[in-house]
């Protein structure tokens, strides 16, 4: 019968390498994720997602499913911890982010009291764009509210607190800046009438529906509850055949969705918010394609990280 060797592990204050915790007799198999929890029983404010465990202060932090003796360190293991702050889930930082401009701008649709001059109070704008662009702004975060409750498989369980103050601010801010000139009582239509709008809004809807296309397809790589990276391939399904040449085509299907709603509204900041979102989602694909190039020999050499061919 084979002897198990236990080891021991010492948390440390990164600043002062004071000693916080230490835990005797862990198993061999222990992931990281267990000795948060022993840890969290020291400390019950620190709880395991609030908690970051280093083997050195300035390095990167460990994965929870990384198990002590394929560690490189002995048979006492001396961790670093970092506290992250408060932590909320990513199903609730996703229903704040995207419930506040669906509401927001109603309110400027809407035109409620002391957003426009009083004798605009709840009036309406005689322009088809206006009432199209109100329908595709609805449909857009209303897809993503269901997204997030039902296909999307977050790999991460939570994010800090002081994120999603950032990131409501952007998105709420965003989308009252958007409303506030679309559904204003001077606004213009677009210069080539109904033909640019209905493009435009032919544009989005296929946009739209091929980035739920793309998430369903992300969501079934994982329908076994795996949680390897594996590599997405084209379906059945036409709107995933944009895999064949890049590697996040929901990006490409996002970015390509607020172009349209640029050309439909004919407003400048819309268009500014697209220009944005689109140079944000483009850090997120490369930083994507470039870890899927590190982790599969295989890979398409075909895929671009957004744009095909170019980018």
């Amino acid at each position: 019968m084979s002897r198990v060797t236990f080891f021991e592990v010492e948390i440390l204050d990164p600043k002062t390498k004071g000693q916080l915790c230490f835990l005797d007799k862990v198993e061999p198999h222990a992931t990281i994720g267990e000795i948060k929890c022993l840890f969290h029983k020291a400390y019950p404010q620190w709880y395991p997602s609030r908690q970051a465990l280093k083997l050195d202060p300035k390095g990167k932090a460990l994965k929870d499913d990384e198990i002590l003796q394929n560690l490189p360190v002995g048979t006492t293991a001396t961790l670093y911890f970092k506290d992250l702050g408060p932590q909320v889930g990513w199903t609730m930082v996703f229903l704040s982010e995207y419930a506040g401009p669906l509401f927001i701008y109603l309110l400027f649709y809407f035109r409620l009291p002391y957003i426009y001059h009083h004798k605009h109070a709840f009036t309406s704008s005689p322009y088809p764009a206006v009432t199209l662009a109100c329908v595709c702004h609805s449909i857009h975060y209303i897809k993503r509210l269901i997204e997030t409750i039902f296909v999307h498989r977050f790999s991460h369980g939570t994010m800090p607190l002081r994120n999603i103050v950032r990131n409501c601010l952007y998105y709420w801010g965003f989308a009252a800046w958007l409303a506030y000139y679309i559904n204003h009582p001077l606004y213009t239509p677009p210069y080539y009438g109904n033909k640019q709008v209905n493009y435009a809004l032919a544009m989005f809807m296929i946009c739209q529906a091929g980035n739920f296309s793309i998430h369903l397809a992300l969501n079934n790589l994982r329908s076994d509850g795996s949680k390897a990276r594996k590599i997405p391939y084209p379906t059945k399904n036409p709107f995933t055949w944009l895999f064949f040449f890049v590697s996040c085509p929901n990006y490409t299907y996002e970015a390509g969705a607020w172009f349209s709603f640029t050309i439909m509204t004919q407003c400048v900041p819309v268009g500014l918010f697209a220009l944005i979102s689109f140079i944000q989602m483009t850090i997120w694909a490369k930083g994507k394609h470039y870890t899927y190039i590190r982790e599969f020999k295989e890979y398409p050499d075909l895929r671009m990280p957004i744009i095909p061919f170019l980018l």
